[in-house]
Formats: structure tokens, sequence, C-alpha cells
């Protein structure tokens, strides 16, 4: 069973790319359709796998590492599939009613689409690091192509400047790779992790090299300056992917290698300037973000600032106690989900607004709160969970961590947790305050059908809804793999 599951994830997107490739926008948006059907049922089967039965170690194909691939199926792995199956297929039905299919390069949508599906699910469920790097550059070629999609000269500069970023990041990242294969001739994290000591220096350069590469994909301060223009360019649905999805998927491979190496390898200076840099996301894409005349820009700039929360994990999980580190460790993983359903939620409303009132800027929302409330209700609803208000599940993400920071007496952070809420709310209430002033009493603008409204709704709901049942998903995530039977974990 698990071998039909395991193929599915990964293969099926990759023959649904190929079979969109042959077909117009139309047709492909049909059998695009089937295929997130397919892929929602797929994930939720292994979801439940290994919920009952526990995680496992898989070789694809029975062909053993290091010529086989290595797939570590655990708790946090399977989660992060179904993650990515509910949100890419919202914005995959999101996409196929908001997309013009008159005009002759949206076809492409689809095969990009079904590749970053692929390169996301490798990225998961990857268990040696050239695996892993695979996983990301098909995610980044993919990403790429979406941002350009427009074919609007903003559009492929921003795509170029995406490109050049991910690039320079995947370079980095692949220098770690190979002076990790030279140190111990192997690839798997795990065998790695098993041997590797403190004083090696090599491969404590590699860690950092892969930081830092890691880092410049998934947009730290100061490494962000490719991604306002990337995601507030992009169409409404390829930003909704990107700043949900795309981000997170680098910063997870980022996160891995801590928690395998970082105890041996990193050090205390690396964990607190790590922290540093995200409390100054935090600070900066919040404030950026209430700057911002126009309103992708808004939602681009508050990913930056989210983002940053997510590098608390380096200083909370280094040089404390264990029950510490796992809070830190749940803490962030809730952060995750809570923040790519919300920031789906949260572009996906943007682009109905945009589309309503024809224009980009904030200050053109004037009457939409009178007369087109639901998308705007469904912002707001995802600004709730990202300023951390009770019950989303960005208050229990930061609860834990506030509960991690006392723990670990590292009082700081704190202020960090709590004035990034507060920005928060003052960039999403800028934009309510606007919708409230009304120019005219008459109806001008246009109504999005009700699938476009809904679609947000639903994502804004779920990250709202997650902090209630916070307890049984993080008993699921901390569920550990086992190596099943005839497989084996090859050691250097």
């Amino acid at each position: 069973m698990s071998q039909w599951l395991m193929a599915g994830l990964l293969f099926t997107p990759l023959a649904w790319a190929a079979l969109s490739l042959l077909l117009d926008f139309r047709r492909g948006r049909w059998l695009s359709w089937l295929g997130m059907l397919i892929q929602v049922l797929v994930s939720l089967s292994l979801w439940f796998a290994v919920a009952t039965g526990g995680g496992f170690f898989y070789a694809l194909a029975g062909w053993q590492a290091p010529l086989g691939i290595a797939l570590r199926v655990d708790g946090l792995a399977v989660s992060f599939v179904l993650l990515t199956a509910a949100v890419a297929t919202a914005c995959g039905v999101h996409a196929g009613v908001y997309l013009d299919p008159s005009k002759s390069w949206q076809r492409y949508f689809w095969p990009l689409f079904w590749f970053l599906w692929a390169g996301l699910n490798g990225v998961w469920l990857g268990a040696d690091l050239f695996n892993l790097y695979v996983g990301l550059e098909l995610i980044s070629l993919a990403a790429v192509g979406l941002v350009a999609l427009g074919g609007e000269a903003a559009a492929l500069r921003a795509a170029l400047r995406y490109l050049f970023a991910a690039l320079l990041g995947s370079l980095a990242y692949l220098l770690g790779v190979a002076l990790l294969y030279g140190q111990f001739g192997t690839l798997s994290l795990t065998g790695i992790a098993d041997v590797v000591g403190a004083a090696e220096p090599a491969a404590a350069l590699a860690l950092l090299l892969m930081l830092a590469g890691l880092a410049l994909k998934t947009a730290l301060f100061p490494l962000h300056g490719w991604l306002p223009p990337a995601h507030g360019i992009a169409k409404s649905p390829v930003s909704a992917l990107l700043s949900g999805l795309v981000v997170k998927a680098s910063f997870y491979i980022a996160a891995r290698l801590w928690l395998e190496l970082g105890d041996r390898l990193g050090s205390q200076l690396l964990a607190q300037g790590l922290g540093a840099l995200g409390a100054a996301a935090v600070l900066w894409g919040s404030w950026r973000a209430f700057r911002q005349p126009y309103l992708k820009q808004v939602v681009a700039y508050s990913s930056v600032a989210q983002i940053g929360y997510l590098f608390l994990l380096f200083p909370l999980t280094y040089a404390v106690a264990e029950p510490v580190s796992r809070l830190a460790q749940q803490g962030i993983t809730l952060q995750v989900i809570s923040h790519a359903l919300a920031k789906a939620a949260m572009f996906l409303a943007a682009g109905n607004l945009i589309l309503s009132v024809r224009s980009k800027r904030v200050d053109a929302l004037g009457g939409v709160s009178h007369f087109l409330p639901f998308s705007l209700f469904s912002f707001g609803l995802a600004g709730v969970s990202l300023m951390g208000m009770p019950p989303t599940g960005g208050f229990a993400a930061k609860w834990l961590l506030l509960q991690a920071s006392l723990a670990s007496g590292q009082w700081w952070w704190i202020a960090v947790l709590l004035l990034g809420g507060v920005l928060a709310a003052a960039y999403v209430f800028r934009i309510y305050r606007a919708s409230f002033l009304e120019d005219s009493a008459s109806d001008d603008f246009y109504h999005p059908p009700k699938t476009l409204e809904a679609i947000p709704m639903i994502l804004a709901l779920l990250a709202l809804g997650l902090g209630l049942v916070a307890e049984p998903v993080l008993s699921v995530l901390a569920l550990p793999f086992e190596v099943a039977a005839g497989v084996t974990v090859v050691q250097p």
C-alpha cells in the first residue's frame, strides 16, 4: 500500500504536468481538478496511515541508497504533504476561475503548477541532501516560471531577480552538500548526523553555507529583496502558492539540518544571529507593509515579517533543555501551517478585491466594505491569525514560542512576538480603514464569482480553527519514523 501512495505523491504530479503541456487552458483545468482530487485523497490516506501506524523509511521502487531514493515518512512530513494538498488545491481551483483562458500563455500555468507540487512533495519526504536539492530546484524553476506567466515587463524583471537569488542560494547549498559528501562519503542526513563530531571545521563550514543559501531562498531579512516584487506582481493564485508553500520548503530543509546537526556544528553566535535577523524581519517587514500604497505589496511585505518568526527556531532550540526545544519546534511548526493557510487566504482575497475595484491601490478600496464584504471579511480573518489572536493557529504557535522563550531565559524574543502582533494589526486595520471610506453610494464594483470568494474564506477559517485542534495536530507531527523491513540506512 505504501509504495502506491509514494508513487501517487511523487509521480502523479509529474505525469499531470506532462499531460497538461498537451492541452489548452480549459482542458488542462479539468484534468488538473481531477488530479487535485487524487492528490488530496492520497495525502489523506498517507496521513491516516502514519497517524495510526507510525512513520517509516521507504526505498522507492526497492532500490537502496545510495543508488535509489530513500524517503523519510514521519508525522511532520505527512502533515506538510497534507497542508500542500489543501493549499495547492485551493489555489488551483481559484486559478481555474480567476485566470483568463483567452490568453494563450495561461495554459502554461498547469504544467508549472504540477511541477511545483511534485517538488514540494519531494522536499517534504526526501531523506538525503541531494534529493532535497533536486526537489528544491524543481520548486524554484517552476515558481520563477509562474511569476513570469503574465508576460509583462515588470513580471519578467521580478522573475529574473527571483531566478538569480534562487540560483545563488542553490549554489551555496550545493557547495555545502559537496563538502559533507567529501567529508563523510554519504548524502544521507541521518547517516551524517550519526557520525558527525563537534570539532569538524569542514562540516561546520558546510552547514553555514547551506543555511546561508536556504536563508536567501526563504527571503530572510536582509536577503528578502527578491520576494516583494515577485509576490506582488504575480497573479494572485501564484502569489498564494509562493507565500503559502514555496518559501516554507527551503526553511523546512534548513530546520531539518539545524535539528540534526546544529547541536554539534552550530554555535550560540550563529543561533542568536539567525534569531536576530528573524526579529529584524518581523519589525522591518511589518513597517514596510504598513507603508505600502499597493494592496498586494502590503501582503508581500507581511510575508517578509511572518518569515522572521520561523527563524526563532534556531536560538530557541540551541543549548536548551529537551522540553524547551520541543516547545519551540511545536510552535514553529504550527506557525508554518497557520501562516501557509492564512497567507494563501490573504493573497486570494486580495486578488478578489483588486478584481472588484479594478485597481491595485489601497486607497481604491473605498466602499468595498458595504458592497463586497465577503472577500474583505476573509482578508480580515486571515489577518487575525497573523496577529496571533485567539483561537487561531497563530495564537497557539506564539503561545508555545512565548513559553519556550521564558523557559530558556531568552526573554527578548517575547518582545518581538508581542510587537510583531501589534504591527500586524496596524497594517490589517489600515486596509479596513481604507475600505470604509466610501466615495459614493452607487455600486460600481465588479462582483467576482462565488467560488472565488468562498475559497479564501475556507482557508481563513482553517487558519482560525487550527488553534482549537492544535493538540491532535501536534500529536501526529511528533510521530517519529522507523526503518521499514528490508530498508537500510547507509552509514559512512
